[in-house]
């Protein structure tokens, strides 16, 4: 028996769980649709037109021209890197708004990516290579992440309200150090830097170790579904029906920090998608947690690799941040969330 869980609630009707497992089904499958339509864009978009001939002829192995360089090199290595990186800000985000119980949380709100750019940026000051600045970037994630579990925890209690708190402190902190490390940089380095901080998608695969992050996470998460669906009808009400809520709040943190500090260290500094996206699955599906943890990480997924591909076409030959498009994205959207929440407030 899950420890997280120990004593389970009356189940619902069979015919209510079939209903709700299939409009998840087909919402899932709609994504999962978006999903490979949005490969295809991003394959085919691009300041260089791509003759589809000569890159199923490079498939076949008869000749591997330019064109299939430029798919298969270039454009679909970025694309699985957004994708990769939307799923995990996707993810994160839910699991940090079901730890705060607060939907404005998003996976940078504890600092984590802040700790992450001060380290990156630092790597950069001193001349490191993309391997040096990633790995730099990983530790001062991991350890803003810690910093914040051992500061919040104080003398043995971890409410959500000290938690947040930490996290908001710290990540104000690491911004004004960043601020600091802009304007002593010599010129030569702070472009690099603006545009890491703004979110940059490299040619390269996300590698199998954050795919299975990705996926592992994923499936964890999606097996305290029904402890998450509890836990966000209130601490109180789960602990009543058996769920341990302290267990499953640390959890919580360690997973959101694992994905931000994973997706950070690979792309920079990408806001709004774990902001948005989990808001956009609830509007479309509900808060079935069964729903919005696969959808989140298939919207997010989405979300960035569009994106991804509008950064590069946009001002072709020149490559856009792509934290500004999806800044550009997420705005709009979640004022729409903003005003329809409040207009179904007064209803």
């Amino acid at each position: 028996m899950s420890p997280l869980l120990l004593n389970s609630p009356q189940p619902m009707p069979s015919s209510t769980v079939k209903r709700t497992t299939s409009v998840n089904s087909r919402i899932l499958l709609v994504l999962l649709l978006l999903a490979i339509g949005a490969f295809a864009v991003a394959l085919s978009a691009g300041s260089v037109s791509v003759d589809w001939a000569s890159v199923v002829e490079g498939l076949r192995g008869r000749n591997l021209s330019v064109d299939y360089a430029v798919v298969f090199q270039l454009r679909l290595p970025r694309a699985a890197t957004a994708f990769v990186v939307g799923g995990m800000l996707g993810l994160a985000g839910v699991l940090m708004q079901i730890l705060l119980r607060n939907p404005l949380a998003d996976p940078y709100v504890l600092g984590v990516s802040g700790g992450a750019a001060v380290a990156a940026l630092l790597a950069i000051l001193l001349g490191w290579h993309v391997a040096g600045i990633s790995g730099a970037a990983a530790v001062g994630a991991l350890a803003s992440m810690f910093l914040v579990f051992v500061l919040s925890r104080g003398s043995g209690d971890w409410s959500t309200t000290r938690l947040l708190l930490t996290g908001v402190v710290l990540a104000s902190g690491w911004g004004a150090v960043v601020s600091f490390i802009l304007a002593v940089s010599p010129d030569a380095h702070v472009r690099g830097m603006l545009f890491w901080l703004m979110g940059d998608i490299s040619e390269t695969f996300p590698g199998w170790i954050r795919l299975g992050l990705l996926i592992v996470s994923l499936l964890v998460a999606f097996g305290f579904a029904r402890s998450l669906n509890l836990l966000s009808l209130g601490e109180l009400r789960a602990e009543s029906l058996g769920v341990n809520t302290t267990l499953l709040r640390v959890g919580l943190f360690f997973m959101a920090g694992l994905l931000t500090a994973s997706a950070v260290t690979l792309a920079g500094a990408i806001g709004f998608v774990g902001l948005v996206v989990p808001h956009m699955v609830r509007l479309w599906g509900g808060s079935d947690h069964r729903l919005v943890l696969p959808g989140s990480v298939l919207l997010g997924g989405v979300l960035l690799v569009l994106a991804e591909a509008a950064a590069r076409t946009v001002m072709a030959p020149n490559q856009l941040p792509v934290g500004v498009i999806t800044a550009f994205i997420g705005v709009p959207v979640f004022l729409y969330l903003l005003q329809r929440d409040r207009a179904g407030g007064r209803a």
